[in-house]
């Protein structure tokens, strides 16, 4: 057996087990379970844009509840993400600190640019980007994930899948107050009625924690990261049954300290010790929503915008000499639309959806001292679809989609236009039991800081395509007694992706076109039984390859084998889980040199809660429990996770 087969079966035996101690999501409340007659799944909308049980929607699925989300102890919906199945967790530091737009992220199924994030519904992210980190947990009511194309009903972005995150619209009534280890502080509050939700969330990672090294042309660095702090305030108002009103402003705020550890070049003025560079990154976002919801009629109205600037010294050079020069680069990026479809039942077995999108993006580089040349450039994305559902006997229910995208109004003219198609086939071989098979064309726009350049660091490529994809996907669904099974199989090939590519030489970066492939095979299995334990485990095998000009041959991406699993106790007045996912057989991928082996993440929490009474509860929260130190970048940066850290929480409900 070679080096590295023996090494890939030493990753898999540990992933084993772990996961026998640890498992993901979905633990409902024990004495709420019903008979596997009456409770057949989780309700999901995102896939198909209807109502439907999760069992009966013929798509990759995931639905994760606050409930779940409140076992496991994650902060924000970033981390109630990190172990999902299939899901590969990026992060730049502790707390789920930025650097500007380089934001946690979530990798659906090797693709590291083809999440579409919504809230409610309708879209978040700003020129591809978004910050899941931001959003407390406590502020969500469910987070739906769909695995696979989503391009036909939601359009760019959603090639890899789509997170839709549901907020609550009724109040907790509820402050906390927490205090952990390195600094840590959390304040909360939940208050209104059964209309009405204000919030106010905060939290603070204050003490430094070195989360990168770095190797430069003179000797290494580290990059040390601390006063993360993340505070967001919002409300929801039912106008009526129908009718919801939503603003939320969320505000981040990292520091970044590079200091020189190590120097090897004579030439270098540089010392051991010497503070290389510093940056300060805020983002400023304000979300805006007015939804409107009935039988046949669905409507966002919606308004983000988001203010990003990086500020800080440089004291040295990438060679190693002394300079003392400011950094400093704004940005500012709103759009603004608004999606509606309406439901049209046909006939018992026949039934359509159809709807338009509308919207405007705006990217502004303001004035500063790294970007003298403000810019503003702005497109309107025009977009309809339509669906149409048939039930051809009782067994069989065929799903067919279509959707055209163009833009209008881009500077220069550079304007583009895509048409998609899917087909989806549900077989329900009995009521818990159903075979799907899934074709679906997708498709991502380039954005305006990919075509226009957003740093002094980013070289404008106004040539950029469009990339195409297609995915193919078959997959099984059961609900048997207190099991629920899902496996599915999946082909997908892009062409044209988007990639950055490094230049070392320069310090600058550029986009340009590669293509993309990955075939893969998930399982997973939800155990909820009649007894105070509840489990999760998910298995996912695939090979993520990219391959551009510059390489010229495939390329591994990511990681091959993901293992996702836990355990949820509950007794009484006490509740316990411990989760975690363990990504395997990993490499690093460069822009423009060959992938390379990297150790395996294990990414892993515990949350334990305790309720003296009805209105008070304690939990204690631990992250990193195997205090591991563990890459959590996917790119040649290498970040790592935070040391093991606890977070002890009280919260009392009135």
């Amino acid at each position: 057996m070679s080096k590295d087969r023996k090494q890939l079966a030493k990753q898999v035996a540990m992933g084993l087990t772990a996961m026998t101690l640890v498992s993901g999501y979905s633990f409902a409340e024990a004495a709420d379970q019903q008979s596997v007659e009456e409770n057949l799944g989780d309700v999901v909308v995102t896939a198909t844009r209807s109502h439907k049980r999760e069992v009966d929607t013929p798509a990759a699925t995931e639905v994760v509840t606050a409930q779940e989300i409140k076992e496991s102890g994650a902060a924000n919906a970033g981390e109630a993400l990190a172990k999902v199945d299939s899901i590969a967790y990026g992060a730049f530091g502790q707390n789920g600190s930025a650097m500007g737009t380089m934001a946690n992220d979530v990798n659906i199924r090797g693709i590291d640019n083809g999440t579409l994030v919504l809230v409610n519904g309708n879209p978040i992210s700003w020129r591809g980007k978004y910050d899941l980190s931001a959003i407390p947990a406590d502020t969500i009511e469910r987070i739906e994930i769909v695995k696979g194309s989503g391009s036909v009903l939601y359009g760019s972005e959603a090639m890899a899948g789509v997170v839709n995150i549901i907020t609550k619209k009724k109040a907790a009534n509820t402050v906390t107050a927490g205090i952990g280890s390195a600094g840590q502080h959390h304040y909360a509050a939940n208050i209104g009625d059964e209309r009405l939700v204000v919030h106010y969330n905060f939290n603070e990672w204050k003490h430094g924690i070195d989360a990168s090294r770095t190797a430069t042309s003179f000797g290494q660095t580290r990059t040390n990261v601390n006063h993360v702090k993340k505070q967001s305030v919002g409300i929801q108002y039912s106008l009526t049954k129908n009718l919801d009103f939503l603003y939320g402003y969320y505000e981040t705020e990292s520091k970044y300290d590079r200091y020189v550890t190590d120097v090897t070049s004579a030439g270098a003025a540089a010392r051991v010790g010497d503070l290389f560079n510093s940056r300060k990154y805020e983002t400023k976002r304000h979300i805006t929503q007015l939804n409107y919801h009935d039988k046949n009629w669905k409507a966002g109205l919606y308004w983000n915008d988001g203010t990003i600037e990086s500020c800080g010294p440089t004291l040295l050079t990438a060679k190693g000499k002394r300079t003392n020069s400011l950094y400093n680069t704004r940005e500012k990026n709103i759009t603004y639309g608004l999606d509606v479809q309406r439901r049209w039942k046909v006939s018992p077995r026949t039934s359509w959806i159809g709807g338009i999108s509308m919207q405007r993006e705006v990217y502004q580089k303001l004035y500063a001292p790294s970007t003298p040349n403000a810019a503003d450039y702005g497109r309107n994305n025009w977009a309809a679809f339509a669906q149409l559902e048939e039930k051809f006997d009782k067994k069989n229910t065929g799903v067919f989609g279509v959707r055209e995208t163009w833009t209008s109004g881009a500077w220069r003219d550079q304007n583009y236009h895509n048409f998609s198609a899917s087909g989806q086939w549900l077989h329900k071989m009995d009521k818990a039991n159903n075979l799907y098979v899934s074709i679906a064309q997708s498709f991502i726009m380039p954005t305006f800081s990919q075509m226009y350049g957003a740093t002094g660091a980013g070289v404008p490529n106004p040539s950029l395509k469009p990339q195409r994809g297609i995915n193919y996907e078959t997959g099984w669904k059961q609900n048997h007694h207190h099991h629920q099974w899902k496996a599915a199989i999946f082909h997908m090939d892009i062409k044209d992706n988007i990639n950055a590519t490094w230049n070392a030489a320069r310090s600058q970066y550029t986009y340009n076109n590669e293509d993309f492939r990955n075939t893969g095979v998930e399982l997973a299995c939800e155990i909820k039984g009649q007894h105070p334990l509840s489990y999760h485990w998910g298995i996912t095998w695939q090979n993520p390859e990219s391959k551009n000009e510059k390489k010229g041959y495939w390329d591994r991406k990511f990681g091959k084998l993901q293992l996702t699993g836990g355990i949820t106790y509950k007794h009484g007045k006490l509740v316990s889980n411990l989760s975690g996912s363990y990504l395997c057989d990993r490499v690093q991928t460069p822009s423009a040199e060959h992938s390379f082996r990297t150790k395996p993440y294990f990414i892993t929490s515990w949350h334990t809660s305790y309720r003296p009474d009805t209105a008070q509860e304690i939990s204690l929260t631990v992250k990193n429990v195997l205090n591991r130190h563990d890459v959590i970048s996917h790119s040649s940066s290498t970040y790592y996770d935070a040391p093991i850290s606890y977070m002890v929480n009280y919260t009392y409900k009135f």
